[in-house]
């Protein structure tokens, strides 16, 4: 990992929906850009393609988890992913379920996280659960369905603490 000054610039991406064959479609130009200017990728679920996973890979370093989409990476990509970036217990699973109990499932489900990522509903969420453990979907890039825009987010960390979080607005 590249961090600068102890930092590490995390992209946080989930629900590209993509294919590495026609019809083309691909990221917002400045998803990329942000992607690339990023310490380590992590992706939450239903990349779709190896072609595409590999695009991520050859950016900087990836993480990803398999999302219920993702058929064809079935044995490539783990159900759920635990790690620790700057000193953060990060968790990360596609599909979170309905948020109504969704702080207390993800604090039992990964209970020593301080930050879970997750996808799957295409809906941007920045949020604070239990024990102060932060909940954290960053929408969709590509595929924005009754959401306003489409978005991606970016994590800063540092020392073992979450500096900043933020979800990106990336246009209609």
């Amino acid at each position: 990992m590249r961090a600068v000054g102890g930092v590490c610039r995390v992209a946080v991406i989930a629900d590209t929906h993509l294919r590495d064959a026609p019809p083309w479609r691909d990221l917002p130009a400045e998803a990329w850009r942000r992607i690339r200017r990023s310490d380590v990728v992590l992706h939450a679920g239903d990349v779709l393609d190896e072609g595409i996973l590999r695009r991520f890979e050859d950016a900087v370093p990836t993480h990803a988890v398999l999302g219920n989409n993702d058929v064809d990476l079935v044995g490539r990509l783990p159900l759920t992913l635990e790690l620790e970036l700057a000193g953060v217990r990060v968790a990360m699973i596609h599909d979170s379920k309905n948020r109504a109990d969704r702080a207390r499932r993800m604090s039992r489900r990964f209970p020593d996280a301080d930050l879970v990522v997750f996808g799957h509903s295409h809906i941007p969420w920045n949020d604070v659960g239990e024990r102060g453990q932060v909940l954290f979907n960053p929408g969709s890039p590509t595929t924005r369905r009754a959401q306003p825009t489409h978005t991606m987010g970016e994590l800063e960390l540092a020392e073992g603490r979450i500096i900043r979080r933020r979800l990106i607005d990336l246009g209609r």
